[in-house]
Formats: C-alpha cells, sequence, structure tokens
C-alpha cells in the first residue's frame, strides 16, 4: 500500500540522491504536501506555492513514476524561477489513497485531472500549463482536449496507444503487444476487470531510467515503477478517445521536451501524434544524455531552460 505521506517513504529519498544536487530540496524551495477528496479519492499533492507567479503548472506523472519523482526534476527550479507548481498522484500511484471499491480506468485519470484544473481555476484564475512525464505527456493531450482552458502543454513523451506501432515499441514485448493488450480489453468485464499485474510485465519498465542502479530503486517502489494496474485500466488506457484528435487540437501550443537516449519512447513515437496537430504551435526540444525519466545533464538542464522559456512565452 502507497504511503500517507512522503515523509515516510524512503525510496523518493534514494533516487534524489542520484539527481544533480542543483535539484534538491532546500529550505526555501520544497513541497508542501497536502490532499484533495475528488470522486472517493483521496488524492496527494506536492504543492510548491508561490502567490505572485503569474503562471501556474499541473506536473502529471505517467505509469512508472509518481508526483514526488515529478517534483524531483522540475520542482526546485521552476518554484526558483517564480513559477507556482503542484504535482499529483492519480489513483494508484503515490501517496493517493483509493475509493473503496473502485477499480480506476484510465478515463478516471482524465477525469481527476479535469476536475483538479476546474478546482483550482475556481480558487484562483491564474493561468495554468500542463506538464507531462511518459504516459503523463498524452495524459495532459487528453486533459487540455477535454478541458479546453489550459494555456499550454509540455509532454516527454505523446503516445496514443491506439496505434499498433506505439503498443509494439512501448509493450515489454510483442507477446504483450499483440496478445497481452487485447487479452486485457477481453478481460474488461465485471468478474474480472479488478484482476492486476505488475507495470513491468505489461510494460518495458526496464528503460525507465538508464542508470540500473536507480532503476533499482524505481523497480522496488509500489508507488511507481513497481505498481500494478487492473484489466481495466490497461484496457482503458490501450484504447482511449480524446475529446478532440490531434487534427483538430488548436487549445494551445505543445512543447515536447525529448530525451536523446530515450531507450522506451524514442521521438518517432511522439511524432506520430504531433504531426496532426496542425492547428495548434508545436515544438520540440531534445535533451542530450536524458534518459525516459532523466536523472542525466546536460538533458536536465536544457529541459529547465525550454519549459522556462515555453511558460514565459505562453503567459508573458
Amino acid at each position: 500500500m502507497a504511503p500517507a505521506s512522503y515523509g515516510n517513504q524512503k525510496a523518493w529519498r534514494e533516487i534524489q540522491k542520484f539527481l544533480p544536487q542543483r535539484l534538491h530540496f532546500t529550505a526555501d524551495h520544497s513541497p508542501e504536501e497536502d490532499w484533495w477528496e475528488n470522486r472517493g479519492h483521496k488524492i496527494h499533492l506536492d504543492r510548491w506555492r508561490n502567490p505572485t507567479a503569474k503562471v501556474r503548472v499541473i506536473a502529471h506523472h505517467g505509469v512508472g513514476t509518481n508526483g514526488r519523482q515529478m517534483s524531483m526534476i522540475l520542482g526546485v527550479p521552476l518554484h526558483a524561477a517564480g513559477f507556482e507548481v503542484v504535482t499529483i498522484d492519480m489513483p494508484g500511484y503515490g501517496c493517493t489513497k483509493i475509493a473503496r471499491s473502485t477499480t480506476v480506468s484510465y478515463d478516471d485519470w482524465v477525469n481527476i485531472a479535469d476536475d483538479f484544473i476546474n478546482f483550482e481555476l475556481q480558487r484562483d484564475d491564474r493561468p495554468i500549463v500542463l506538464y507531462g512525464l511518459s504516459a503523463g505527456g498524452m495524459l495532459c493531450y487528453h486533459v487540455a482536449a477535454l478541458n479546453k482552458k489550459v494555456k499550454g502543454i509540455v509532454g516527454m513523451t505523446f503516445l496514443d496507444q491506439r496505434i499498433q506501432q506505439t503498443r509494439d515499441e512501448t509493450a515489454k514485448n510483442l507477446f504483450m503487444s499483440r496478445v497481452g493488450i487485447p487479452l486485457a480489453r477481453l478481460s474488461d468485464v465485471p468478474l474480472v476487470r479488478s484482476l492486476s499485474l505488475p507495470m513491468a510485465v505489461a510494460s518495458k519498465m526496464s528503460t525507465l531510467v538508464n542508470n540500473p542502479d536507480a532503476l533499482k530503486i524505481f523497480l522496488a517502489d509500489r508507488s511507481s515503477a513497481g505498481s500494478w494496474a487492473s484489466m481495466h485500466f490497461l484496457s482503458t488506457y490501450g484504447s482511449y478517445r480524446p475529446a478532440v484528435e490531434p487534427e483538430d487540437f488548436d487549445v494551445c501550443p505543445i512543447l515536447l521536451t525529448q530525451p536523446a537516449e530515450d531507450r522506451w519512447t524514442p521521438l518517432h513515437l511522439s511524432e506520430l501524434v504531433l504531426s496532426r496537430v496542425k492547428k495548434a504551435p508545436v515544438k520540440i526540444v531534445e535533451l542530450e544524455n536524458a534518459g525516459h525519466y532523466p536523472l542525466e545533464d546536460p538533458g536536465l538542464q536544457q529541459m529547465v531552460d525550454a519549459i522556462i522559456q515555453f511558460l514565459r512565452e505562453v503567459v508573458p
């Protein structure tokens, strides 16, 4: 079971040791833990508050990370640059407590993210930009297409799992892509939809980070890369249909910060989505020496520089 607080968790502290010292939390730049009730879930948030910030960033993890791990690579530099940031743990990850008797779907993730944008804008009308790592990148696209109120999207990858090539290259192997995913859809019925398997069995989780010692910590962490997913989640994740397809997306500008040494989701998979976006600006920045979850410079610094420039352009 995920811990109630990151104060009780060792994994993120161990992973933080692999990151440059400048990204480590300090007395001036650290998240405040917060919880938000939604749809019966107790959603964990890392809040990097700055009431004077002109723009806020809501950061989303993917299927191998959690909100605290988003805080670890983005929190300090964005907060120090004058932005407000909040990272969110979706049900099944991090410190979020899932509602009783609930089998979470990917659609739930989209709807929770949509609700959270509306919740934040009701409290405070400052502009919002979304950030997403791994599957979180496409989650941000799906949410923006549904919500239509955000000012920009930054993704580390944009994957449309309805595309067979994407499934083939991101699943653990062709058997899982060609047999396992269709089987998950067939299993998405009341009696067996809650049956679960490790995400490391379904996906190329072994390529999450390029440092083997860090990878061991991630894979042992049930709140991130060691998580399990239900047949219902896998089925809905692989078949989700966005409110607006890329050809008609005109909500906001999009920035892809693509790790150059990403062994899980290389650039051409995101291009299958972004090449179809013609009605909104799209920019791609490659991050040198960086893995899927980046631990490495100069890619980490290039990522932050590109995001800060993007934020200042979309909300002058």
